[in-house]
């Protein structure tokens, strides 16, 4: 179809690349069925809460895992308090690693807390190999 062609069919007063309602639907509101499905939703929330709560008392591991989960959000961290060695040398951060590993054998941290600590140890490793890097290129250049 040619551009003429498909000008002659639009609406007389409109123009191409301009909207028939310039202004717009309104900022921040909401579809008809949106509307109709919230407020279908608000009349049974009080009931749903009500059999769910009846439902976890009576011993049903689901609602109970639900109400519980909504009353207390599982925590996504925490603070750890785990003394490692100085991490300024190779064996001093070998040895951070070996600390760290003792810790989950012995049940003071989970394995994620491990692996997000592991990290942590592994960038101050890669820091710590990187400036003794510049120190002996520095040391080797000056000998020239």
């Amino acid at each position: 179809m040619s551009e003429t062609t498909r000008t002659k069919n639009l609406r007389p007063g409109w123009k191409p690349g301009r909207s028939g309602n310039p202004a717009g639907r309104p900022k921040g509101s909401r579809n008809r069925v949106t509307l109709v499905a919230l407020a279908a939703m608000e009349e049974g929330a009080d009931a749903i809460a009500r059999k769910v709560v009846d439902l976890a008392k009576e011993g049903d591991i689901s609602a109970a895992r639900l109400v519980l989960e909504r009353l207390v959000p599982p925590a996504k961290e925490r603070p750890i308090f785990l003394s490692l060695p100085d991490t300024s040398t190779a064996n001093g951060i070998a040895e951070a690693q070996q600390a760290i590993l003792q810790a989950v054998a012995t049940g003071d941290i989970v394995p994620g807390e491990a692996a997000t600590l592991a990290g942590i140890v592994e960038a101050r490793r890669k820091a710590v190999e990187t400036l003794e890097l510049e120190q002996r290129i520095t040391a080797l250049e000056g000998k020239k």
